[in-house]
Protein backbone atom coordinates (compact mmCIF):
# COMPACT_ATOMS: atom_id res chain seq x y z
CA UNK A 1 0.00 0.00 0.00
CA UNK A 2 1.75 2.85 -1.31
CA UNK A 3 1.03 6.44 1.38
CA UNK A 4 2.08 10.16 0.40
CA UNK A 5 4.74 8.82 -1.86
CA UNK A 6 3.88 10.03 -5.34
CA UNK A 7 1.70 11.87 -7.07
CA UNK A 8 -2.39 11.45 -5.87
CA UNK A 9 -5.09 11.26 -7.92
CA UNK A 10 -7.58 12.04 -5.24
CA UNK A 11 -7.37 15.15 -3.24
CA UNK A 12 -9.61 16.98 -0.30
CA UNK A 13 -11.13 20.44 -0.49
CA UNK A 14 -12.55 21.84 2.92
CA UNK A 15 -14.95 24.61 3.24
CA UNK A 16 -16.68 25.91 6.09
CA UNK A 17 -20.42 26.18 6.32
CA UNK A 18 -21.33 28.81 8.29
CA UNK A 19 -24.49 31.86 7.63
CA UNK A 20 -23.52 34.42 5.24
CA UNK A 21 -23.22 37.69 6.08
CA UNK A 22 -24.15 41.14 4.80
CA UNK A 23 -22.68 42.54 1.63
CA UNK A 24 -22.54 46.30 2.28
CA UNK A 25 -21.57 48.49 -0.82
CA UNK A 26 -20.95 52.14 0.74
CA UNK A 27 -20.93 54.36 -2.19
CA UNK A 28 -20.58 58.24 -2.53
CA UNK A 29 -24.53 58.83 -2.61
CA UNK A 30 -25.66 62.24 -2.49
CA UNK A 31 -29.53 63.53 -2.93
CA UNK A 32 -30.51 65.03 -6.34
CA UNK A 33 -31.10 68.25 -4.85
CA UNK A 34 -27.38 68.52 -3.70
CA UNK A 35 -26.77 67.76 -7.84
CA UNK A 36 -28.50 70.47 -8.76
CA UNK A 37 -28.32 73.43 -6.96
CA UNK A 38 -26.46 74.85 -4.19
CA UNK A 39 -27.53 74.81 -0.23
CA UNK A 40 -29.16 78.40 -0.75
CA UNK A 41 -32.21 77.60 -3.75
CA UNK A 42 -34.71 77.45 -1.24
CA UNK A 43 -34.19 81.11 -0.41
CA UNK A 44 -35.43 82.15 -4.03
CA UNK A 45 -39.30 81.52 -4.03
CA UNK A 46 -38.97 81.19 -7.78
CA UNK A 47 -36.88 78.19 -7.63
CA UNK A 48 -37.99 76.75 -4.54
CA UNK A 49 -41.65 76.25 -6.67
CA UNK A 50 -39.64 74.25 -9.22
CA UNK A 51 -37.20 72.69 -7.43
CA UNK A 52 -39.46 69.83 -6.87
CA UNK A 53 -40.27 69.15 -10.53
CA UNK A 54 -36.79 69.08 -11.38
CA UNK A 55 -35.85 66.45 -8.98
CA UNK A 56 -38.97 64.54 -9.77
CA UNK A 57 -37.64 64.79 -13.99
CA UNK A 58 -33.94 63.60 -12.97
CA UNK A 59 -35.23 60.11 -11.10
CA UNK A 60 -37.75 59.14 -13.92
CA UNK A 61 -36.75 55.85 -15.06
CA UNK A 62 -36.07 57.26 -18.98
CA UNK A 63 -34.37 60.30 -18.00
CA UNK A 64 -30.92 58.20 -17.23
CA UNK A 65 -30.27 56.05 -20.25
CA UNK A 66 -26.25 56.71 -19.49
CA UNK A 67 -26.47 55.55 -15.94
CA UNK A 68 -25.39 58.92 -14.58
CA UNK A 69 -28.09 58.85 -11.61
CA UNK A 70 -26.33 55.17 -10.02
CA UNK A 71 -24.69 57.18 -6.88
CA UNK A 72 -28.11 59.28 -6.07
CA UNK A 73 -29.81 58.57 -3.32
CA UNK A 74 -33.33 57.32 -4.05
CA UNK A 75 -34.28 56.08 -0.67
CA UNK A 76 -33.23 57.12 3.24
CA UNK A 77 -32.37 53.04 3.49
CA UNK A 78 -29.66 53.40 0.58
CA UNK A 79 -27.66 55.60 2.92
CA UNK A 80 -26.72 52.25 4.96
CA UNK A 81 -24.69 50.40 2.07
CA UNK A 82 -26.94 47.65 2.29
CA UNK A 83 -27.24 46.29 -1.27
CA UNK A 84 -29.75 43.39 -0.53
CA UNK A 85 -27.16 40.88 -1.01
CA UNK A 86 -26.06 38.06 0.56
CA UNK A 87 -21.88 37.05 0.63
CA UNK A 88 -20.72 33.62 1.50
CA UNK A 89 -17.66 33.47 3.58
CA UNK A 90 -14.54 33.57 1.59
CA UNK A 91 -11.84 32.23 4.08
CA UNK A 92 -12.39 29.96 7.27
CA UNK A 93 -12.57 32.70 9.61
CA UNK A 94 -12.88 32.67 13.35
CA UNK A 95 -14.13 29.51 15.25
CA UNK A 96 -15.13 29.94 18.69
CA UNK A 97 -15.67 27.82 21.83
CA UNK A 98 -19.72 26.75 22.17
CA UNK A 99 -20.50 27.07 18.05
CA UNK A 100 -21.21 24.12 16.04
CA UNK A 101 -18.39 23.83 13.62
CA UNK A 102 -20.14 23.09 9.73
CA UNK A 103 -17.31 21.52 7.32
CA UNK A 104 -18.75 20.55 3.25
CA UNK A 105 -16.08 18.58 2.27
CA UNK A 106 -15.59 17.35 -1.30
CA UNK A 107 -12.85 14.77 -2.36
CA UNK A 108 -12.11 15.37 -6.03
CA UNK A 109 -10.77 13.14 -8.50
CA UNK A 110 -8.19 14.63 -11.02
CA UNK A 111 -7.03 12.23 -12.81
CA UNK A 112 -7.80 10.74 -16.20
CA UNK A 113 -9.15 7.38 -14.71
CA UNK A 114 -11.70 6.22 -12.18
CA UNK A 115 -10.57 5.31 -8.46
CA UNK A 116 -12.52 2.37 -6.81
CA UNK A 117 -13.45 1.15 -3.34
CA UNK A 118 -12.37 4.86 -1.45
CA UNK A 119 -12.59 4.82 2.37
CA UNK A 120 -13.04 7.88 3.73
CA UNK A 121 -12.33 9.03 7.47
CA UNK A 122 -12.82 12.59 8.28
CA UNK A 123 -11.69 12.89 12.43
CA UNK A 124 -11.08 16.38 14.85
CA UNK A 125 -7.93 15.84 16.64
CA UNK A 126 -7.21 18.13 19.59
CA UNK A 127 -4.76 18.67 22.65
CA UNK A 128 -7.04 16.17 24.18
CA UNK A 129 -8.82 13.93 22.27
CA UNK A 130 -9.84 12.53 18.90
CA UNK A 131 -13.09 12.92 17.66
CA UNK A 132 -14.87 10.96 14.46
CA UNK A 133 -16.61 12.60 12.42
CA UNK A 134 -17.09 10.28 9.39
CA UNK A 135 -15.89 6.52 8.68
CA UNK A 136 -17.03 4.84 5.27
CA UNK A 137 -15.40 1.72 6.13
CA UNK A 138 -18.13 -0.21 6.38
CA UNK A 139 -19.85 1.07 3.10
CA UNK A 140 -16.83 2.25 1.35
CA UNK A 141 -17.18 4.42 -2.32
CA UNK A 142 -17.65 2.46 -5.24
CA UNK A 143 -16.41 4.45 -7.72
CA UNK A 144 -15.23 8.04 -8.10
CA UNK A 145 -14.92 9.07 -12.11
CA UNK A 146 -12.19 10.86 -13.86
CA UNK A 147 -13.32 14.43 -12.70
CA UNK A 148 -15.60 13.96 -10.83
CA UNK A 149 -16.26 14.27 -6.54
CA UNK A 150 -17.36 13.01 -3.37
CA UNK A 151 -19.05 15.55 -1.16
CA UNK A 152 -20.42 14.99 2.22
CA UNK A 153 -21.04 17.07 5.31
CA UNK A 154 -19.44 16.49 8.94
CA UNK A 155 -20.70 18.49 12.63
CA UNK A 156 -18.61 18.99 15.25
CA UNK A 157 -19.54 20.87 18.87
CA UNK A 158 -16.88 22.68 19.79
CA UNK A 159 -15.95 22.49 23.36
CA UNK A 160 -12.29 23.01 23.50
CA UNK A 161 -10.10 26.16 23.30
CA UNK A 162 -6.70 25.67 21.20
CA UNK A 163 -5.58 24.43 17.93
CA UNK A 164 -7.58 21.82 16.34
CA UNK A 165 -6.99 19.28 13.27
CA UNK A 166 -9.43 18.12 10.94
CA UNK A 167 -7.83 15.21 9.67
CA UNK A 168 -9.01 13.78 6.03
CA UNK A 169 -8.20 10.50 5.15
CA UNK A 170 -8.51 7.95 1.99
CA UNK A 171 -7.90 4.34 1.31
CA UNK A 172 -8.73 3.88 -2.11
CA UNK A 173 -7.40 1.84 -5.20
CA UNK A 174 -6.22 3.76 -9.05
CA UNK A 175 -6.09 2.81 -12.31
CA UNK A 176 -3.63 0.87 -11.65
CA UNK A 177 -5.33 -1.57 -9.31
CA UNK A 178 -2.46 0.05 -6.38
CA UNK A 179 -3.55 0.86 -2.96
CA UNK A 180 -2.97 3.91 -1.69
CA UNK A 181 -3.54 5.90 1.67
CA UNK A 182 -3.87 10.12 1.37
CA UNK A 183 -4.06 11.91 4.39
CA UNK A 184 -4.58 16.05 4.48
CA UNK A 185 -4.50 18.01 7.54
CA UNK A 186 -6.64 21.04 8.32
CA UNK A 187 -5.80 23.29 10.97
CA UNK A 188 -7.85 25.85 12.69
CA UNK A 189 -7.68 28.03 16.39
CA UNK A 190 -10.67 28.18 18.64
CA UNK A 191 -11.31 31.37 20.43
CA UNK A 192 -12.90 32.12 23.59
CA UNK A 193 -16.42 34.31 22.42
CA UNK A 194 -16.48 35.73 25.82
CA UNK A 195 -15.52 35.84 29.65
CA UNK A 196 -17.41 35.65 32.63
CA UNK A 197 -16.20 38.10 35.73
CA UNK A 198 -17.60 36.93 38.88
CA UNK A 199 -17.62 38.72 42.23
CA UNK A 200 -19.14 37.52 45.34
CA UNK A 201 -20.45 39.08 48.44
CA UNK A 202 -21.45 37.89 51.50
CA UNK A 203 -24.04 40.14 53.77
CA UNK A 204 -25.35 38.77 56.79
CA UNK A 205 -27.22 35.58 55.76
CA UNK A 206 -27.31 36.83 51.86
CA UNK A 207 -25.12 35.90 49.50
CA UNK A 208 -24.63 38.54 46.53
CA UNK A 209 -22.81 36.94 42.88
CA UNK A 210 -21.95 39.54 40.58
CA UNK A 211 -21.48 38.14 36.72
CA UNK A 212 -19.94 40.75 34.14
CA UNK A 213 -20.19 38.84 30.71
CA UNK A 214 -17.88 40.47 28.16
CA UNK A 215 -17.74 39.83 23.93
CA UNK A 216 -14.33 39.00 22.15
CA UNK A 217 -15.61 38.76 19.13
CA UNK A 218 -15.57 40.92 15.99
CA UNK A 219 -19.42 40.44 15.99
CA UNK A 220 -22.61 41.61 18.21
CA UNK A 221 -23.74 38.92 20.33
CA UNK A 222 -27.42 38.78 20.88
CA UNK A 223 -28.18 36.49 24.25
CA UNK A 224 -30.97 34.79 24.19
CA UNK A 225 -30.59 33.28 27.71
CA UNK A 226 -27.96 34.05 30.83
CA UNK A 227 -29.46 31.77 33.41
CA UNK A 228 -27.55 30.83 36.74
CA UNK A 229 -28.31 27.42 37.78
CA UNK A 230 -27.73 27.31 41.78
CA UNK A 231 -26.06 24.23 43.30
CA UNK A 232 -27.76 22.14 45.71
CA UNK A 233 -29.00 23.65 49.21
CA UNK A 234 -28.96 27.16 47.57
CA UNK A 235 -31.83 29.55 45.42
CA UNK A 236 -30.93 32.34 42.97
CA UNK A 237 -33.15 35.42 42.42
CA UNK A 238 -31.93 37.49 39.44
CA UNK A 239 -32.13 41.36 40.62
CA UNK A 240 -32.87 43.91 37.86
CA UNK A 241 -33.94 47.74 37.53
CA UNK A 242 -37.08 48.93 37.45
CA UNK A 243 -38.75 48.54 34.58
CA UNK A 244 -40.96 51.22 33.03
CA UNK A 245 -44.51 50.85 33.91
CA UNK A 246 -45.27 50.70 29.92
CA UNK A 247 -43.12 47.20 29.80
CA UNK A 248 -44.39 45.91 32.40
CA UNK A 249 -48.38 46.37 31.21
CA UNK A 250 -47.09 45.25 27.26
CA UNK A 251 -48.96 42.16 26.46
CA UNK A 252 -46.06 41.14 23.48
CA UNK A 253 -43.46 40.91 26.24
CA UNK A 254 -45.26 37.80 27.40
CA UNK A 255 -45.09 36.37 23.93
CA UNK A 256 -41.70 37.77 22.29
CA UNK A 257 -38.67 38.32 24.80
CA UNK A 258 -35.87 40.66 23.34
CA UNK A 259 -32.39 39.35 23.21
CA UNK A 260 -30.21 41.30 25.42
CA UNK A 261 -26.98 43.07 23.11
CA UNK A 262 -23.67 42.98 24.14
CA UNK A 263 -21.65 44.83 21.17
CA UNK A 264 -18.53 43.60 19.37
CA UNK A 265 -15.01 44.05 20.48
CA UNK A 266 -15.27 44.38 24.22
CA UNK A 267 -18.86 45.06 25.11
CA UNK A 268 -20.17 43.90 28.42
CA UNK A 269 -22.97 42.96 30.40
CA UNK A 270 -23.60 42.77 34.09
CA UNK A 271 -26.23 40.65 36.18
CA UNK A 272 -26.94 40.39 39.77
CA UNK A 273 -28.18 37.42 41.63
CA UNK A 274 -29.12 36.88 45.10
CA UNK A 275 -28.53 33.89 46.69
CA UNK A 276 -29.77 31.89 49.67
CA UNK A 277 -29.60 28.40 51.17
CA UNK A 278 -32.85 26.27 51.41
CA UNK A 279 -33.88 26.57 55.16
CA UNK A 280 -35.22 22.85 54.86
CA UNK A 281 -31.33 21.74 53.97
CA UNK A 282 -29.31 24.65 55.63
CA UNK A 283 -27.53 22.39 58.52
CA UNK A 284 -26.19 19.76 56.28
CA UNK A 285 -24.62 22.15 53.68
CA UNK A 286 -22.98 23.60 56.69
CA UNK A 287 -21.86 20.05 57.61
CA UNK A 288 -20.66 19.37 54.54
CA UNK A 289 -18.17 22.55 53.82
CA UNK A 290 -19.39 22.79 50.62
CA UNK A 291 -18.92 26.71 49.08
CA UNK A 292 -20.11 25.87 45.52
CA UNK A 293 -22.89 27.77 44.60
CA UNK A 294 -23.58 27.43 41.16
CA UNK A 295 -22.52 27.92 37.35
CA UNK A 296 -24.02 29.96 34.42
CA UNK A 297 -25.59 28.15 31.38
CA UNK A 298 -25.62 31.12 28.30
CA UNK A 299 -27.12 31.13 24.64
CA UNK A 300 -26.75 33.15 22.02
CA UNK A 301 -26.63 34.13 18.65
CA UNK A 302 -24.66 36.62 16.39
CA UNK A 303 -26.19 38.89 13.70
CA UNK A 304 -27.71 36.56 11.14
CA UNK A 305 -28.84 33.16 13.59
CA UNK A 306 -25.40 32.15 13.71
CA UNK A 307 -26.15 30.20 17.55
CA UNK A 308 -23.73 29.32 20.22
CA UNK A 309 -23.93 28.09 24.08
CA UNK A 310 -21.22 27.77 26.88
CA UNK A 311 -21.61 26.62 30.24
CA UNK A 312 -19.13 28.16 33.06
CA UNK A 313 -17.03 26.13 35.86
CA UNK A 314 -18.88 26.01 39.30
CA UNK A 315 -18.84 29.06 40.57
CA UNK A 316 -17.14 29.34 44.00
CA UNK A 317 -18.10 31.65 47.14
CA UNK A 318 -16.43 32.34 50.57
CA UNK A 319 -15.47 28.82 52.39
CA UNK A 320 -17.78 27.76 54.67
CA UNK A 321 -16.18 26.82 58.19
CA UNK A 322 -17.75 23.23 59.52
CA UNK A 323 -19.23 23.63 62.50
CA UNK A 324 -20.44 21.51 65.11
CA UNK A 325 -23.18 23.90 66.86
CA UNK A 326 -25.54 27.24 66.12
CA UNK A 327 -26.51 29.70 67.81
CA UNK A 328 -29.11 32.22 66.65
CA UNK A 329 -31.21 34.26 68.43
CA UNK A 330 -35.04 33.81 67.73
CA UNK A 331 -36.89 37.46 69.30
CA UNK A 332 -35.90 40.07 71.55
CA UNK A 333 -38.30 42.75 73.37
CA UNK A 334 -38.71 45.70 71.44
CA UNK A 335 -38.55 47.53 74.10
CA UNK A 336 -35.75 47.61 76.57
CA UNK A 337 -35.71 49.27 80.10
CA UNK A 338 -33.48 50.41 82.15
CA UNK A 339 -33.23 48.37 85.49
CA UNK A 340 -36.01 45.96 84.08
CA UNK A 341 -35.72 42.45 83.64
CA UNK A 342 -35.92 41.11 79.68
CA UNK A 343 -36.14 37.85 78.02
CA UNK A 344 -34.04 36.52 74.82
CA UNK A 345 -35.12 33.58 73.22
CA UNK A 346 -32.17 31.60 71.61
CA UNK A 347 -32.61 28.81 69.30
CA UNK A 348 -29.45 26.14 69.34
CA UNK A 349 -28.92 24.11 66.44
CA UNK A 350 -26.83 20.87 66.41
CA UNK A 351 -24.67 20.39 62.59
CA UNK A 352 -23.56 17.06 63.38
CA UNK A 353 -24.76 13.79 62.89
CA UNK A 354 -24.71 12.89 66.32
CA UNK A 355 -26.25 13.63 69.56
CA UNK A 356 -24.26 15.98 71.38
CA UNK A 357 -24.72 17.58 74.64
CA UNK A 358 -26.06 17.85 77.42
CA UNK A 359 -25.49 21.71 77.90
CA UNK A 360 -24.52 24.76 80.20
CA UNK A 361 -25.28 28.09 78.66
CA UNK A 362 -24.07 31.30 80.57
CA UNK A 363 -22.60 34.95 79.72
CA UNK A 364 -19.47 34.95 80.16
CA UNK A 365 -18.43 39.23 81.79
CA UNK A 366 -14.37 39.71 81.89
CA UNK A 367 -15.29 43.07 82.93
CA UNK A 368 -15.10 44.65 86.19
CA UNK A 369 -18.93 44.84 87.78
CA UNK A 370 -19.00 48.20 87.62
CA UNK A 371 -18.14 48.14 83.76
CA UNK A 372 -20.81 45.75 83.24
CA UNK A 373 -23.56 47.00 81.14
CA UNK A 374 -25.84 43.60 80.42
CA UNK A 375 -25.94 40.84 83.04
CA UNK A 376 -27.86 37.61 83.66
CA UNK A 377 -31.14 37.84 85.81
CA UNK A 378 -31.34 34.95 88.32
CA UNK A 379 -29.30 31.62 88.02
CA UNK A 380 -25.95 32.27 86.54
CA UNK A 381 -25.73 29.16 84.30
CA UNK A 382 -28.87 27.19 82.66
CA UNK A 383 -28.91 23.61 81.83
CA UNK A 384 -29.46 22.00 78.44
CA UNK A 385 -31.06 18.71 77.47
CA UNK A 386 -29.02 17.15 74.87
CA UNK A 387 -29.72 18.00 70.74
CA UNK A 388 -30.32 14.71 68.81
CA UNK A 389 -28.36 14.65 65.10
CA UNK A 390 -29.28 17.95 62.91
CA UNK A 391 -31.71 19.12 65.62
CA UNK A 392 -32.34 21.87 67.41
CA UNK A 393 -33.47 23.82 70.51
CA UNK A 394 -34.77 27.08 71.99
CA UNK A 395 -33.90 28.58 75.51
CA UNK A 396 -34.80 31.98 77.02
CA UNK A 397 -31.88 33.56 78.94
CA UNK A 398 -33.85 36.29 81.17
CA UNK A 399 -31.14 39.79 81.53
CA UNK A 400 -31.27 43.15 82.92
CA UNK A 401 -29.57 46.25 81.54
CA UNK A 402 -27.91 48.43 84.30
CA UNK A 403 -26.69 51.48 81.69
CA UNK A 404 -28.58 53.89 79.19
CA UNK A 405 -28.41 54.11 75.55
CA UNK A 406 -26.89 51.64 72.80
CA UNK A 407 -24.94 48.58 75.24
CA UNK A 408 -23.05 45.61 73.14
CA UNK A 409 -24.08 41.97 74.80
CA UNK A 410 -20.68 39.35 74.38
CA UNK A 411 -19.75 36.41 75.84
CA UNK A 412 -22.49 34.00 75.51
CA UNK A 413 -21.36 30.82 75.79
CA UNK A 414 -22.08 26.96 74.91
CA UNK A 415 -20.74 24.34 77.69
CA UNK A 416 -20.68 20.89 75.87
CA UNK A 417 -20.28 18.93 79.22
CA UNK A 418 -19.75 15.41 77.75
CA UNK A 419 -17.41 16.36 75.62
CA UNK A 420 -15.94 19.54 78.19
CA UNK A 421 -15.97 21.86 75.55
CA UNK A 422 -17.26 25.61 74.84
CA UNK A 423 -18.63 27.08 72.18
CA UNK A 424 -18.53 31.11 71.03
CA UNK A 425 -21.16 31.14 68.53
CA UNK A 426 -22.85 34.38 68.46
CA UNK A 427 -21.43 37.25 67.06
CA UNK A 428 -21.85 40.40 69.53
CA UNK A 429 -25.41 42.09 69.34
CA UNK A 430 -26.45 45.61 70.39
CA UNK A 431 -29.53 46.70 71.94
CA UNK A 432 -30.81 50.04 73.18
CA UNK A 433 -31.92 50.29 77.29
CA UNK A 434 -34.15 53.50 77.11
CA UNK A 435 -35.15 54.88 80.88
CA UNK A 436 -38.23 53.61 83.19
Amino acid sequence: MSSTQGPHSLAFRVMRLCRPSLLVDPPLLAHPSDLLAGEDILDDPLAAARLPALVAAHLAADSDPTYRSRFLLRDPADAMGLSGLLLLPQAFGAIYLGETFCSYISINNSSSFEVRDVTIKAEIQTEKQRILLLDTSKAPVETIRAGGRYDFIVEHDVKELGAHTLVCTALYSDGDGERKYLPQFFKFVVANPLSVRTKVRVIKETTFLEACIENHTKSNLYMDQVEFEPAQYWGATMLKADEHQSEIDSPAKEVFKPPILIRSGGGIQNYLYQLKSSSQSDGQMKVEGNNILGKFQITWRTNLGEPGRLQTQQILGTAITRKDMDLRIVETPDNINLGRSFSVRFNLMNLMDRELGPFEVWLSQNDSPEDRAVMVNGLQKMALPKVEAFGSSDFALNLIATKLGVQRITGITVFDITEAKSYDLLPDWEIFVDVK
